[in-house]
């Protein structure tokens, strides 16, 4: 199983209650399970509205199940924020 880290930014490292956290899934579905479990609430609502990026690689509209996590990974979670 590959080892990485979840970076949560703006209101996903409020409702995380952390920046960050490692992971040890296989895929960025099975990430995010895990991601909803450790956080239950505020997290949960919070991640249906984020973007996502897999490495620097937005996921877009891609199957999350189909998003592989590599070893030494980062997946960064993006809420919708406003300004520029």
């Amino acid at each position: 199983m590959p080892a990485g880290t979840i970076r949560y930014w703006a209101a996903a490292k409020a409702a995380a209650g952390r920046p960050e956290e490692p992971y040890t899934e296989a895929t960025l579905a099975e990430a995010l399970d895990a991601a909803r479990r450790r956080h239950p609430g505020e997290l949960v609502r919070v991640l249906k509205r984020c973007a996502f990026l897999v490495d620097g690689d937005p996921v877009g509209t891609r199957d999350h199940e189909t998003v592989r996590l590599a070893e030494g990974g980062t997946v960064e979670v993006l809420p919708p924020f406003a300004g520029g």
